[in-house]
């Protein structure tokens, strides 16, 4: 694991998100697809998404703007913004494309499912009730978890993929 690697897993830590929440999402996004998923198997996607530079750099810098929001040194207007997750704000969902453009449209469809919802991990972090700002972290979350659950859509598809001749 390269160190960036291991400053997302870090700092996912701290901020009160394990790996196990996030492919908890990603078994919730596929388990009426695949009903022999597990796990296992969706830990293991989830730990494939998070070696992408991509997705560790936004990962790093929204978590890092929350902080700074948390701590309450951004300058106006952006720190309120964010303060308060406005709902006109929108960049937060915007970073989290880069994330789920590695695994096809696929992302898309899970991330504005799960985002709508806020299952599991995405309902506390939304809930500010920690105390902690999430503006990023809740959809960046999501969006790891969708792209996971692209990444095991695609693997499993590739796998069982019928050729007529």
């Amino acid at each position: 694991m390269s160190p960036l690697e291991q400053t997302v897993y870090l700092w996912l830590e701290e901020r009160g998100v394990q790996i196990e929440d996030i492919a908890e999402l990603t078994f919730f996004l596929q388990a009426d697809f695949f009903s022999d998923v597990t796990m296992e198997e969706c830990i293991e996607n989830v730990q494939t998404v998070l070696t992408k530079r991509e997705v560790q750099n936004a990962l790093l810098t929204g978590i890092q703007l929350d902080l700074l929001a948390e701590k309450e040194i951004l300058r106006e207007p952006l720190q309120q913004m964010i303060y308060s997750d406005e709902s006109l704000y929108g960049i937060d969902e915007v970073m989290s494309l880069a994330i789920l453009n590695v695994y096809g449209s696929i992302g898309f469809t899970n991330y504005g499912y799960i985002d709508r919802l806020k299952p599991g991990i995405l309902c506390r972090l939304n809930s500010k009730s920690d105390g902690k700002i999430h503006t990023y972290l809740d959809d960046l979350v999501a969006a790891v978890a969708a792209a996971a659950a692209a990444r095991l859509a695609h693997t499993r598809a590739h796998s069982s993929t019928i050729i007529i001749e």
